[in-house]
């Protein structure tokens, strides 16, 4: 019988306000190198080993498709858009401060869980929640 095959998860695309600054910014903050940022600044990307996290410019995805007009988000979406970055660290206090030091900003100090993993939660500079969290 022949085994299928899962695809490979290759990017996670942030739509953000200032290619450059976010590139910039995760790189500052969470210790990503950065792969590429092209000459347009409208494409951006940093090593984070099989997946690749991208940034594009956020008009791009608020673009309607007929008429090009640019859409402005509800204000509810802004509040907390729908997706969650998480990065793991082996030491979730050091990595919080670090990213809090180089602009993100604090929503909640790393603490325990009740399913024991310690977990702290910081916005980047697009207000994108970024999630803080040891391995187990």
């Amino acid at each position: 019988m022949a085994r299928h095959l899962s695809p490979a998860f290759a990017y996670t695309i942030f739509y953000v306000k200032d290619v450059a600054k976010s590139v910039a910014f995760y790189s500052d903050a969470f210790g990503y190198n950065v792969r590429r940022l092209d000459d347009s600044r409208r494409w951006g990307e940093l090593e984070s080993g099989q997946t690749t996290i991208a940034f594009t410019p956020v008009h791009q995805r608020e673009t309607d498709e007929r008429t090009g007009a640019v859409r402005t988000p509800a204000a509810a979406e802004r509040e907390r858009g729908p997706v969650e970055v998480c990065f793991d660290f082996p030491d979730v206090d050091a990595a919080y401060k670090r990213a809090v030091e180089k602009g993100a900003v604090p929503v909640s100090a790393p603490e325990v869980k009740e399913w024991g993993q310690k977990v702290g939660y910081v916005r980047d500079i697009d207000g994108i929640v970024v999630r803080l969290g040891s391995h187990s």
